[in-house]
């Protein structure tokens, strides 16, 4: 295969507005356009350009057998991905919905992730496993779930959720250059959400970064969880409290250097995510910061997240999900002297 030039003519030369959906569309044509080895696939990812439409126009741009629709089959594109990249191919897959991506586990466990071990690295896996996850649109069972403790879990993975067009861009570049294999959780609610995109900009796998500055608390977030935290720190701050918002970007690896500064610079820290909160990555996230942070703390960690319980059903959805409201009580619980 040929490698053509890293940044092609169609790539806008400065920042320039777009959806998240748009984001990852733009990452996926250039790095298509950089690298003839990366292929994309999945189901419906074709001509329709997938159900969110993030894959649109890439089939008619880079042709049928650079992307491409495949059978309803999870564990088979997973399986097909991971002999692609035996031969020397970077496959970038899509499962169309995060508990779809279920019947392809035993594949991502079992060989994607530790085939690079296995073979004490003569045999490296740089796939990447785009899956849009976690709720905020309404879907049915199986359309909406948090499943990235799995992923967190699973050693060999790198697991990445961007909160922003810009980080969905840069860090979707990152893990299709990255050697190893890569879970990329797309937020499904944040698909439509607008912002600055420059192409230019990179974006290191691994760092997470202030989204907003603040002296009295912590809020660290991740993907769907981020725009509320940042909510509720623009709600605290008419209150007169100001709340710090820490945006992980990737869970694994995970910045600890970051989060433990920002949560040591306030003495106080609240983790919000929308899977459920027992043995998940908030549980990790607190109990780092309390092992780490304990001399600085000056009250226990607190967790804002779903509920130990199924998926909600559309309808009840907005009782399930962290909002404003949890978290700005969950803040005022951080022993406060007034």
């Amino acid at each position: 295969m040929t490698m053509t030039s890293e940044r092609p003519a169609a790539t806008p030369a400065a920042a320039t507005t777009l959806t998240m959906a748009g984001a990852i569309n733009l990452a996926l044509a250039d790095a298509m356009q950089a690298d003839d080895r990366v292929l994309v696939f999945g189901e419906d990812v074709g001509v329709l350009g997938g159900v969110f439409r993030v894959t649109d126009g890439l089939t008619a741009r880079f042709g049928e057998s650079r992307c491409f629709d495949t059978p309803l089959a999870e564990a088979g594109i997973v399986g097909t991905a991971v002999g692609m990249a035996m031969n020397g191919l970077i496959p970038v897959v899509e499962m169309q919905f995060d508990a779809f991506a279920y019947p392809a586990f035993e594949q991502v466990v079992s060989h994607v992730a530790k085939m690079g071990n296995r073979t004490r690295g003569a045999m490296r896996m740089p796939i990447v496993i785009r899956i849009p996850y976690a709720g905020g649109i309404g879907g049915v069972e199986h359309h909406c779930d948090s499943s990235e403790s799995y992923y967190v879990h699973t050693p060999g993975l790198t697991v990445v959720a961007p909160a922003t067009p810009q980080d969905a861009y840069s860090l979707l570049r990152e893990a299709i250059r990255c050697p190893d294999p890569v879970v990329f959780l797309e937020p499904k609610k944040l698909y439509w959400t607008k912002g600055a995109v420059d192409p230019a900009v990179e974006t290191p796998i691994g760092r997470a970064r202030i989204a907003r500055e603040g002296t009295d608390a912590t809020l660290v977030a991740y993907g769907t969880s981020v725009p509320i935290a940042l909510e509720a720190a623009a709600v605290a701050e008419e209150e007169g409290r100001s709340l710090q918002v820490v945006d992980l970007r990737s869970l694994t690896p995970y910045d600890d250097e970051t989060v433990d500064a920002a949560v040591r610079s306030t003495g106080r820290a609240v983790v919000i995510a929308e899977a459920p909160g027992f043995a998940s990555v908030a549980s990790e996230i607190a109990a780092r910061i309390s092992e780490r942070c304990f001399s600085w703390l000056e009250a226990p960690v607190r967790r804002v997240t779903g509920f130990d319980v199924p998926y909600a059903p559309p309808k009840l959805e907005h009782f399930y999900l962290p909002d404003v409201d949890r978290v700005l009580d969950a803040v005022d619980t951080l022993q406060w002297d007034d």
